[in-house]
């Protein structure tokens, strides 16, 4: 099945996306990473899309902003809850969440019918998933409710996501995503504004919303510059993730897009261990190899 292709290129594309966003943030304030980012996507993606045409009818535009709101809700989440941690527990839970919501969706509200294989390829994705997205440490930590509600809440609205975007039709093209990254804009920039204000009444300078809160030096010119162009490559790769994913949906079922898709932390672990040479773990390499067989059995399905 080629959705089930490019649902799985599109996790780790989705990855990849994430891995450059995670460097700049290192910089620059995960909040201005986003908003640069919903930038540079959504100029690649009004470039590209009157390429491919598609009708700005009523419904398509609402699901596309419903998506947005959906989108900057789960960035916004997925923060503060592997800020709280432990990324171990979190992480995988947010993925997980982030592929059952709108696997449900599509075989109770949708109806999707699946084969037998299709289905225990989907089993065999979520073991994928939790096994990807771990994060082995050296002591077990139990997560704060707090911690566990806010992982839930961003992995929902990542299959909000999903599910907002699977309805839209296929004659709209990209122009869901179009007003679905203009929406995630124009939360960010307003979000950033308001810190940038907050800082000028206490005498801080508007430019210091730029740097990560906490931060313990404020980053050179080079190191500065290339965090801006880290947050805008971000967007662009992230824009091309969606289209994937968006081609995926119209091609095929939204539970198997879904558990496909979940996969995305993939992507962030390869070019972590290719570009920083981080070591990934025994338990990470088998939910990778995992990941190659639920994608297959799925395509089969």
């Amino acid at each position: 099945m080629i959705s089930a292709a490019l649902a799985l290129v599109g996790a780790l594309i989705y990855g990849a996306a994430d891995f450059f966003g995670g460097l700049a943030a290192k910089r620059l304030r995960s909040i201005v990473v986003t908003a640069v980012a919903a930038l540079s996507g959504l100029a690649a993606l009004v470039v590209v899309q009157p390429l491919i045409g598609g009708e700005w009818a009523g419904p398509d535009l609402a699901w596309g902003v419903l998506a947005g709101c959906f989108g900057v809700a789960a960035v916004a989440l997925l923060y503060a809850c592997l800020a709280i941690g432990p990324m171990s527990i979190l992480s995988p839970l947010t993925a997980v969440v982030s592929a059952i919501a709108p696997m449900l969706w599509g075989l109770l509200i949708d109806d999707e019918t699946l084969s037998p294989v299709a289905y225990a390829g989907l089993g065999v994705a979520l073991v994928a998933v939790v096994l990807v997205g771990f994060i082995p440490g050296e002591k077990v930590v139990r997560p704060s409710a707090r911690g566990l509600l806010m992982a839930v809440g961003a992995g929902l609205a990542i299959g909000g996501f999903l599910i907002a975007v699977d309805q839209t039709s296929s004659e709209s093209g990209l122009v869901p995503l179009v007003l679905s990254r203009a929406t995630t804009l124009t939360v960010t920039v307003a979000i950033v504004g308001v810190l940038a204000l907050v800082a000028v009444r206490r005498g801080q300078g508007a430019a210091s919303v730029l740097a990560p809160p906490g931060a313990a030096e404020t980053p050179g010119a080079t190191s500065l510059a290339r965090a801006w162009w880290l947050a805008i490559a971000c967007g662009v790769v992230d824009a091309a993730a969606n289209a994937l994913m968006l081609i995926a949906l119209r091609a095929g079922d939204l539970s198997i897009v879904s558990a496909l898709t979940a996969l995305y932390p993939a992507g962030t672990i390869l070019l972590a261990a290719l570009v920083l040479r981080e070591r990934v773990a025994g338990v990470q390499w088998l939910g990778l190899g995992l990941a190659l067989v639920a994608g297959g059995m799925l395509a089969l399905g």
